[in-house]
């Protein structure tokens, strides 16, 4: 990466079900900015913020509810960069950078995706190999390594 590139600092969450390990569904959203692209929690890290704290902030900011435990993360930060459509909007920044974790729902957990300032429109629990049918090109390469890697730990 060239210095002059900015990356956004992002968290982005593998959501699985209370089911889990029983049950390998894995929680993905439709934006409701983009039509028909679905993808996993994420958002940014504010300066200053530890990652864990960020993740469960953007859990509750997107989908209601921060009644989770942490199972796992990759163990590397993972970066994309935007599509020309969406870099136009997200400037200073060239993409995001990322760090992933693997999160299992509480019990108690209630999906709300109503938040405050909604980014979906819908939900549902899918398949390890529907996630990855359903995500957007940009991100699919990211996904694609950090489901597999979670597979191969057999976590997913």
């Amino acid at each position: 990466m060239k210095s002059t590139e900015k990356y956004r600092p992002n968290v982005a969450m593998i959501i699985v079900s209370e089911n889990y390990p029983q049950k390998k569904e894995i929680f993905i959203a439709q934006r409701n900015d983009l039509t028909d692209i679905w993808q996993f929690p994420q958002g940014g890290i504010d300066e200053g913020e530890e990652v864990e704290d960020a993740l469960f902030r953007e859990m509750e900011e997107e989908i209601g509810t921060k009644a989770a435990e942490i199972v796992a993360f990759y163990p590397e930060w993972i970066s994309y960069d935007f599509p020309p459509k969406i870099l136009k909007k997200m400037q200073p920044y060239k993409g995001q950078i990322q760090k992933y974790y693997l999160v299992k729902l509480s019990k108690d957990a209630k999906i709300d995706i109503h938040t405050k300032h909604p980014e979906f429109s819908d939900y549902k629990f899918v398949t390890v190999d529907d996630v990855l049918n359903l995500t957007a090109y940009f991100k699919k390469p990211v996904y694609e390594k950090v489901v597999q890697y979670f597979v191969k730990e057999g976590l997913l």
